[in-house]
């Protein structure tokens, strides 16, 4: 029996020949496919700038970086999300602190942070909602409490590339100051290892490009010596190198074109999970009328109360079926690093009851009928 694993990319002839035109070019990497890439993202999402980078961690970190977070400044997030979200503040030598999530739509609490606002002496600089498996956040309420509060949002949209939210395509940065996505395989597409941030404010796209290439820059009105030669560059801050080859940007050109089809495949398999499983003891994916999820994830909860199985019995029963399920995510604040700098059980219990129930199925673009027929008894079988 094959197994069927919970994510897998989808590379096909065209994208294969892309990434061969630029092997046998002069330009592997800091070359036009770069450019390429965030041309077509940018206009793709209705955004002014983008820069791509070496991976969506990379993408979070310069993002927290050209947000202003340094030591003694402040960011939150959601503990349901992979560990990145929350290192890449740290990493700016800044302190982090967690909301917790609304159970209904898995994202972060608009009530929960308007509350945390409202009554904490230390307010962010930084906040970073979580599009978790693709379902924006209620952005516009939290840009409503940014202009009250005064802090900056970076977009966690690793999980929703080709979203829609209120008319708008994620990553338009309508609500936000910066958007970040994710091109790991297991994402909507590929490229390989990679990600991309989103602005539409030049200043901000001038520090994400100085901080992806070592703090350096060309440009002499960034400078702060006069330029002795064209050779001439300086370094005006600690950087990093965090480039994208274009052999990975044009992989990510090819995948950009067959977005919206894979994503609409997506939904057309959320949609037959949904149907079979109406009537099981489980609560399905959050949907929203307003919002266009592209479904990076399908996240089951078990209702644990009305089966007479653990969610360990139902998970070790789905891999021994030959189906790769997963868990997205242990709440960030449940790690031991996390809990070394403070952070305890119970705080966050919206996470943890979340946590406790949560099992991903496989779901991508490739994923065949047959194959989803098969998840689908196998977990029937078992809760049945």
């Amino acid at each position: 029996m094959d197994y069927i694993p919970y994510a897998r990319q989808s590379i096909d002839e065209e994208d294969i020949s892309a990434v061969v035109d630029v092997l046998r070019s002069d330009w592997l990497t800091q070359g036009p496919k770069i450019v390429e890439f965030e041309k077509v993202l940018a206009d793709y999402c209705g955004a002014k700038y983008a820069v791509a980078v070496s991976s969506g961690t990379a993408a979070l970190h310069i993002a927290c970086l050209s947000a202003g977070l340094t030591k003694g400044k402040t960011g939150w997030t959601t503990p349901l999300t992979f560990a990145a979200t929350a290192n890449s503040m740290l990493y700016c030598g800044a302190e982090i602190d967690f909301v917790d999530i609304d159970p209904a739509t898995l994202n972060i609490s608009v009530p929960a942070l308007k509350d945390k606002l409202s009554k904490r002496h230390i307010k962010p600089n930084v906040v970073i909602p979580v599009h978790f498996a693709g379902l924006s956040c209620d952005m516009e309420e939290i840009y409503g409490l940014s202009k009250e509060y005064k802090f900056s949002i970076i977009e966690d949209a690793c999980h929703a590339i080709g979203g829609i939210y209120k008319g708008l395509k994620v990553g338009s940065c309508y609500y936000s100051d910066m958007t970040v996505f994710s091109f790991h395989p297991a994402k909507n597409m590929t490229t390989g290892e990679g990600g991309m941030v989103m602005t539409n404010d030049e200043e901000l796209y001038q520090k994400l490009t100085r901080y992806r290439t070592h703090g350096i820059t060309r440009d002499p009105k960034f400078m702060i010596n006069q330029p002795d030669g064209s050779w001439y560059y300086e370094q005006t801050e600690l950087g990093m190198n965090y480039r994208i080859t274009d052999i990975q940007a044009a992989l990510g050109i090819s995948q950009l074109k067959r977005l919206d089809q894979f994503n609409a495949k997506r939904n057309e398999l959320v949609n037959r999970y949904d149907k079979a499983f109406s009537e099981l003891p489980i609560i399905l994916p959050p949907k929203q009328e307003d919002i266009f999820s592209p479904f990076h994830l399908y996240v089951i909860r078990l209702r644990l109360d009305k089966i007479k199985k653990t969610r360990k019995e139902v998970f070790d029963f789905m891999k021994n079926a030959g189906i790769g399920v997963n868990v997205h995510y242990i709440p960030v604040h449940l790690h031991p690093y996390y809990q070394r700098l403070g952070f305890k059980q119970g705080e966050w219990a919206e996470s943890e009851r979340y946590y406790e129930s949560a099992i991903t199925l496989p779901l991508f673009p490739l994923l065949t009928y047959s194959d989803q027929d098969r998840v689908i008894a196998a977990l029937c079988k078992i809760l049945n």
